[in-house]
């Protein structure tokens, strides 16, 4: 039986499995020694010929290992994910007429900008590219390129042309990843104190993924409840990384979704290996984890930010596992607590800054004592939890010198940006809020925008309504001890 190429046989593998079960990279060797035949293409054709999606030739035959053109695949793409009744009068191209059979699928491909052509012309019979399927099947799938490229890995070159079957076995891969607003839990396992891994037989919806709805969907027993929305793995079909309150080691879980049990698991006793604990400001401290000690945030992942974290961002198989690697997994920190306890004082407990786990490009979750308290220079604390271990958790609090307001200035009647005397190079604003005062002495306070900092300058919305007045000049302090400023002006 003729076999396919090493790369092929990747892919191919990857769908038996699950389609997370291999890392990103795979080793052409590890690949050969897991060869499959063409009839694994040929599952992937039949199904898609059951499913009225692809058709034969006219003498019948499907010709598989023939490379497919764009007028094939504009047809498969329209009929893969539905796309029928979205494109206006014309193809948009000049070389299609309504006389061509592929006129419809063209224009329709051309209506959601699947398939554009820089010249105008659509080129029917112009061959596809492996980088070019990548796009155009995750744009049709609204899906990240890093997890359709992770199932096409198969296709060798990114100049290589890809064939039928080839087409056909990605397409099958993404109609199966498909968002579903029908789509129910078939497995649930518990991966740390705070972490569950959940499968659906497709993903969620949109809509669905919300956290609002998600606490309303998902409910469990014995006090344990959502922290933070679900989020899909990156290369995967429809599995997801699902936060949760601490879990109680031992104890026996029941998933419910949607009102339907759903599935059980015990709670994990096993807590998030954090490398140190030290403090940034007065007030704030932070938690360290390492990749390279194997240990990775969920943001990189994740199908949702593996664009925006760029090369940092990669796959991890069915068992959390990368190029030889298996990777502990911390979820959201929405909720997250810890307790810090002073030599000879009471514990305190800190809560989580919010967007501060890895915004920095380090991972280095921000914690925050309680309003008004200050960690004490010359002190020793020592931080503890009940979701993750340290392995130095003692720190000695120094005189840290709170930011500097350097200057603000009005970028809408309800926000502002502010700038700082130098670049923190961290997210210190997080959590944070100034005060404006008018000339009249009226006053309206602006909390920082989570994630909007540049450099030295982080954005402020406006609170309870407030506006800025048109032409009014105002004062700006901060609220608190975060920041000194000498009352810098602003101009609305």
């Amino acid at each position: 039986m003729k076999k396919t190429s090493a790369a092929l046989t990747a892919l191919m593998l990857s769908a038996v499995l699950g389609t997370a079960s291999l890392p990103l990279h795979v080793p052409q060797a590890q690949a050969a020694a897991a060869a499959l035949s063409e009839q694994d293409i040929q599952q992937a054709v039949n199904k898609l010929q059951e499913l009225r999606v692809m058709q034969g030739y006219e003498d019948g035959s499907l010709r598989a290992e023939t490379p497919i053109n764009r007028a094939e695949l504009a047809k498969l793409l329209v009929l893969t994910f539905a796309l029928q009744g979205k494109a206006g009068q014309g193809s948009g191209f000049a070389d299609v007429t309504q006389d061509d059979w592929y006129y419809s699928y063209a224009a329709e491909t051309a209506a959601q900008n699947l398939m554009p052509s820089e010249d105008g012309q659509f080129h029917p019979g112009q061959t596809v590219t492996g980088t070019e399927l990548v796009q155009i099947v995750s744009k049709a799938l609204s899906r990240d390129a890093k997890s359709v490229n992770y199932w096409s890995e198969s296709f060798g070159s990114a100049d290589h042309s890809v064939t039928r079957g080839e087409a056909a076995y990605l397409l099958n891969i993404a109609r199966q990843a498909i968002p579903s607003a029908d789509a129910q839990i078939t497995s649930v396992r518990s991966l740390n104190a705070i972490t569950l891994i959940v499968t659906f037989d497709a993903p969620l919806t949109a809509e669905n993924e919300l956290f609002a709805k998600a606490k309303e969907d998902f409910a469990f027993n014995d006090g344990l409840a959502l922290t933070n929305l679900p989020r899909l793995k990156t290369g995967s079909v429809a599995t997801y990384i699902v936060p949760t309150s601490v879990q109680k080691p031992d104890t026996t879980y029941t998933l419910t979704y949607k009102g339907k049990e759903a599935g059980t698991f015990t709670g994990s006793a096993q807590k998030l290996d954090m490398t140190e604990a030290r403090q940034v400001t007065g007030d704030t401290f932070e938690l360290e984890a390492l990749k390279t000690n194997g240990v990775v945030d969920y943001g990189y992942v994740i199908s949702a930010y593996s664009a925006g974290r760029g090369a940092d961002a990669f796959v991890l198989d069915e068992n959390n596992s990368a190029d030889g690697r298996t990777y502990q997994i911390i979820s959201s920190g929405q909720a997250r607590e810890v307790t810090i306890t002073p030599e000879g004082g009471q514990p305190i407990v800190a809560r989580y800054v919010p967007f501060t786990q890895s915004t920095d490009g380090k991972q280095e979750p921000k914690f925050r004592l309680p309003e008004g308290q200050t960690l004490q220079p010359g002190t020793k604390y020592t931080v503890t939890s009940d979701w993750a271990q340290m392995a130095s958790p003692t720190f000695t609090a120094k005189e840290i010198a709170p930011l500097e307001i350097a200057k603000a200035e009005a970028i809408s009647e309800t926000s502002i940006a502010v700038t700082l005397s130098e670049d923190p190079q961290d997210e210190l604003f997080s959590g944070r809020s100034v005060e404006l005062t008018d000339a009249d002495g009226h006053k309206l306070t602006a909390t920082y925008k989570y994630s909007s900092r540049k450099g030295a300058t982080g954005i402020f919305d406006l609170t309870q309504d407030g506006k800025l007045a048109k032409g009014a000049s105002y004062t700006v302090v901060p609220v608190g001890d975060w920041a000194v400023s000498s009352e810098v002006g602003l101009k609305a």
